[in-house]
């Protein structure tokens, strides 16, 4: 039996094999949908992600026999130890063959590092935090994972429940189509809470795009603060994700509220490019550019959107915007030829957002688990 071997990289050549592992391990896999490579050689370089100014993380590869078997990355996140005034290291980017053994000298490694960090907890799988993928599938694996929302085999499971990981906190994720409209009596009820106060609802405008940007990263940094695992964005973090956002979003589906003219809580829906990313396979160049054109432009393929965040400054929870703007963004995208729509992610502990899911008829249809680990 050929011994485990684990490095870390260190080297662009063993950068270059941690970003392409996955596309090897889960090249026969139905429903895995690869990353694009120049986005992830962004995403992992500690000069271009603005995550590294107040975090670091050290990346570990397994091979056995020669051959890349796995990965797994290190995290210390000192913005959310500060926040939350805890020391917890993470671990993400845990990808292997269904081995226990592999996996488990991955994570001995990741715990090594945030221990000698002088972390006293590991929790994870956080690519790298919850402004980012978050989580292991554990139910919902007959379906294409939606933009920005992870996949794994099912054979992860049993890896992970060998690793002396306990849950931590589940997360779900909701689907409503065509065939569950949204019942008449709910949209009444909806329309009254809409005059109870002075409340104006609006889209986004992108010829304002730095102020609408202000307006909603102070929301957003408002609304989740008292979340499970929420660590707020940087300016910078902030701006470098909206850049990213502004070449893709739909400003229809961009809701932002106020009452009596204070910004009170925004909404946002992302047209779901993972059937065309799949179609891409990671590569943008030489072709990859042609058919995101063709399946966006000419031949469109997409016809579901993900509710990617939704967010109601404290003050404002009880007025109902939660439910207006499901409402709006779910109109909104009938109009624009969507005929389903993902709600992820909801932490499984939010009552308030489970319940306006529910009222919407959205149906629980996914959810991922957020392990932990005493050191």
């Amino acid at each position: 039996m050929s011994s485990i071997d684990i490095i870390e990289v260190k080297s662009g050549s063993d950068l270059k094999k941690f970003i392409k592992l996955p596309y090897r391990l889960y090249r026969n896999e139905k429903y895995y949908v690869p990353h694009l490579i120049s986005e992830r050689k962004a995403f992992f370089s500690r000069d271009k992600n603005p995550f590294f100014e107040h975090a670091r993380a050290k990346y570990f590869l397994a091979s056995k026999g020669g051959k890349p078997v796995g990965r797994i990355a290190g995290i210390v996140n000192d913005l959310h130890n500060e926040f939350h005034n805890e020391k917890a290291g993470f671990f993400g980017f845990l990808d292997c063959i269904d081995d226990p053994e592999v996996a488990a000298a991955l994570l001995n490694s990741a715990e090594n590092y945030v221990r000698a960090e002088g972390m006293e907890i590991i929790r994870g799988p956080m690519n790298f935090s919850t402004n980012d993928e978050v989580g292991l599938l554990i139910e919902g694996f007959d379906s294409l994972p939606t933009f920005m929302m992870p996949y794994n085999p099912p054979y992860y499971i049993g890896l992970y429940e060998k690793l002396g990981l306990k849950k931590a906190e589940d997360l779900i994720a909701f689907y409503l189509d065509d065939s569950n409209p949204i019942s008449e009596r709910w949209l009444k009820i909806v329309e009254k809470m809409r005059q109870r106060r002075r409340i104006r609802i609006r889209t986004i405008s992108l010829k304002d795009f730095e102020s609408e940007l202000e307006i909603v990263r102070i929301i957003y940094n408002a609304a989740w603060s008292k979340n499970w695992g929420f660590v707020p964005m940087t300016e910078k973090e902030f701006q470098h994700t909206a850049d990213d956002f502004k070449k893709i979003v739909d400003p229809d589906l961009v809701f932002i509220a106020f009452v009596d003219d204070e910004p009170a809580g925004f909404i946002l829906g992302l047209p779901d490019y993972n059937p065309i990313f799949k179609k891409m396979n990671g590569r943008l160049f030489p072709t990859g550019i042609f058919k995101f054109l063709y399946y966006t432009k000419v031949n469109r393929i997409i016809h579901q959107l993900r509710v990617i965040t939704m967010g109601v400054v404290h003050k404002y929870q009880k007025l109902g915007l939660d439910a207006i703007f499901f409402v709006d963004i779910y109109n909104a995208g009938r109009r624009n030829g969507y005929n389903c729509a993902e709600l992820s992610w909801i932490l499984e502990s939010n009552t308030l957002m489970v319940k306006a899911a529910e009222n919407m008829g959205a149906k629980p249809y996914k959810k991922y688990r957020v392990y932990e680990k005493e050191l």
